[in-house]
C-alpha cells in the first residue's frame, strides 16, 4: 500500500532580478537604442535632467552625473548648505539654470526644416490637374495610396475595388482604367506590379525602334538571362546579333527598377562608433566617443526638496528617485565596461591596426572576459552592435574575434587573415582567367593553410565577391 511522504529539499539556484535583467538588455543595445531609452527616462523622471554641454566636465562620472554608489553628484550641481531651509532659494537657483540653458526665439529648428515631397504627394499633385470625374479621381487616389515605397502596386485590384468608398462599387474595368492612368504619371514605371512591368513601362524612352523591340522581348521573357549577363544565349534565343542584344541590355540597365525611391528620404541608420582608437606617441589610445555618452545627471534641487518634505504618501516620487539613481549607475557601468573591453581588444589586436587584416590574431571571448574580470556572456553583449573607429576604418567589436586555424608549421591564423589572403589572391588573378574556389584552396594549402573548399566559398561570399562563373563573364 502506497504512503504519502513530505520531504523538504534545499537547493541553491541563481536567478536574475527584473532590474538586473533590464540592465542586461540595456547592455546589449546599440548606442542609438540606448540613447532613445535615456531620452525616454529624461521625459518621465523629474529627478533626471540633461547636462548643459557648456558646463565643464572632464570625466565619465561628471558626464553621467555619478560620483559614487549613492548617486549624489559631486560636480555640475547647485551648491547648497544642508542646514539651509530656504526652499524658494533652491527653486529659484534651479530655474535660473534652466533660463540660462534656454534660448528664446520665434522660430524653432523644426519650423526651419524643409517639407519633403513624398511619392504620394507628387502623384496626387499630377492627378489634381487632370480633367477627371470625381469617381475616376477617387479610384486613382485609392491606387496611389496603395503604392509601396518602391512605387509598386502590391495589392490585387480586386481588394482595392472593395475598399474604394464608392457606391456602386468599382468594376474591374474601371480599376484597370485607373491603373493605366496612374502608370502614365511621372516617374515612369510607377504603379507597376512586377519588375518586368516596371521596366516595360519605361521602354518608350528608348528612341531606336529595333533596340526598343529587343528590350521589350528581353524584359517580358528573358529577365534571368539578363541578370546573368548571358549575351550569347540571349542573341541565340532572340535571333539577333550579339552587338544589338548587348546594346539593348545596356539600355535596360539604365532604367530605374525602383521609381519610388526618387521621392522622400530613406531612413539611413548611420554607424556611430562607441569608442575611438588613436595612435599617440607609438601607443594606441582608446577613448569613448562623447557623442554616444548621454549627458544626464541627478537634479539635486528636486532631490533635496523631496528629501526635506518626504512623506509616506509620496511612494511614487521615492520610486522615481531610486530609478534615477539606478539609471545613472547603469549609464556609468555600461560605458566603463565598453571601454574596458575595447581597450583589451586593442591590446590584443594592435598588429591588425598597424599592418592590416593579415596580422589579425585569433581571439576568443573567453580571453577578453578573463582580462576584464567579467563573464564571457557580458563580453558577448558588450560587443553586440558596438563599433570602434580606427585609423583603418570603423569595425564592429565582434569583427576582432575569430577561432584559430592551425597552419602546417603549427602557427595559428585567424579567419580574418585568411579572408584577407583570399581577397589578395582574387585581386591578383589573371584577367579573363579567374580562379575557382578549388584553385584558391590549392594556393592556400601551398602556403601552409589547410582550408576546406566550402570554407573558401563561405569566406568569398562574406567578402561579397562573385563566383568564378560571373567573374569570367565580366
Amino acid at each position: 500500500m502506497s504512503s504519502l511522504e513530505l520531504r523538504a529539499d534545499h537547493r541553491q539556484t541563481q536567478t536574475l532580478s527584473p532590474r538586473l535583467q533590464h540592465a542586461v538588455r540595456l547592455l546589449q543595445m546599440s548606442s542609438l537604442d540606448f540613447a532613445a531609452i535615456v531620452r525616454t527616462k529624461l521625459g518621465e523622471n523629474p529627478f533626471l535632467e540633461e547636462e548643459d554641454p557648456a558646463e565643464p566636465g572632464s570625466t565619465l562620472a561628471a558626464e553621467t552625473g555619478i560620483a559614487g554608489a549613492d548617486g549624489e553628484v559631486g560636480e555640475g550641481g547647485v551648491s547648497m548648505d544642508p542646514a539651509d531651509g530656504d526652499d524658494r532659494a533652491l527653486w529659484q537657483a534651479d530655474q535660473a539654470g534652466l533660463a540660462r540653458r534656454a534660448e528664446d526665439g520665434d522660430l524653432s529648428a523644426l519650423d526651419m526644416m524643409a517639407v519633403e515631397t513624398t511619392l504620394q504627394m507628387h502623384l496626387h499633385g499630377q492627378l489634381n490637374v487632370l480633367p477627371l470625374q470625381p469617381r475616376d479621381l477617387m479610384l486613382a487616389r485609392t491606387l496611389v495610396e496603395s503604392l509601396d515605397d518602391d512605387g509598386y502596386l502590391r495589392a490585387p485590384l480586386e481588394e482595392l475595388a472593395q475598399i474604394a468608398p464608392l457606391n456602386p462599387p468599382a468594376t474591374m474595368e474601371e480599376m484597370q482604367i485607373a491603373l493605366r492612368r496612374v502608370q502614365s504619371l511621372d516617374p515612369p514605371g510607377v504603379g507597376a506590379r512586377s519588375v518586368a512591368e516596371c521596366l516595360e513601362l519605361q521602354l518608350p524612352a528608348i528612341d531606336c525602334p529595333q533596340i526598343r523591340a529587343l528590350a521589350k522581348a528581353i524584359v517580358q521573357e528573358h529577365l534571368p538571362a539578363l541578370a546573368a549577363r548571358d549575351v550569347t544565349a540571349l542573341a541565340s534565343r532572340l535571333g539577333a546579333s550579339a552587338s544589338r542584344v548587348k546594346e539593348a541590355c545596356e539600355r535596360i540597365r539604365r532604367l530605374d527598377p525602383r521609381p519610388g525611391w526618387r521621392f522622400g528620404s530613406a531612413n539611413i541608420a548611420y554607424v556611430i562608433p562607441d569608442v575611438v582608437v588613436k595612435r599617440l606617441r607609438h601607443q594606441w589610445s582608446v577613448q569613448l566617443n562623447p557623442a554616444v555618452v548621454p549627458r544626464i545627471r541627478l537634479n539635486r534641487v528636486y532631490a533635496e526638496l523631496f528629501q526635506r518634505h518626504r512623506k509616506a504618501e509620496n511612494a511614487d516620487m521615492a520610486g522615481h528617485l531610486e530609478d534615477a539613481r539606478w539609471t545613472l549607475r547603469n549609464v556609468e557601468q555600461r560605458f566603463s565596461t565598453i571601454l574596458d573591453v575595447a581597450g583589451a581588444i586593442v591590446r590584443r589586436q594592435r598588429h591588425f591596426l598597424e599592418y592590416g587584416p593579415m596580422a589579425m590574431k585569433p581571439l576568443l571571448l573567453r580571453e577578453i572576459a578573463l582580462e576584464c574580470g567579467v563573464h564571457e556572456s557580458t563580453v558577448s553583449r558588450v560587443t553586440n552592435n558596438k563599433y570602434m573607429a580606427t585609423p583603418v576604418g570603423v569595425f564592429e567589436l565582434k569583427y576582432f574575434f575569430s577561432r584559430a586555424i592551425v597552419s602546417s608549421n603549427g602557427s595559428a591564423c585567424s579567419g580574418t587573415a585568411i579572408r584577407g589572403l583570399i581577397k589578395d589572391i582574387i585581386e591578383a588573378e589573371t584577367p579573363g582567367h579567374p580562379l575557382s574556389d578549388a584553385e584558391i584552396r590549392r594556393q592556400l594549402v601551398g602556403q601552409g593553410l589547410n582550408v576546406a573548399r566550402r570554407t573558401v566559398t563561405k569566406y568569398r561570399q562574406m567578402l561579397h565577391i562573385e563566383s568564378v562563373e560571373k567573374r569570367r563573364r565580366r
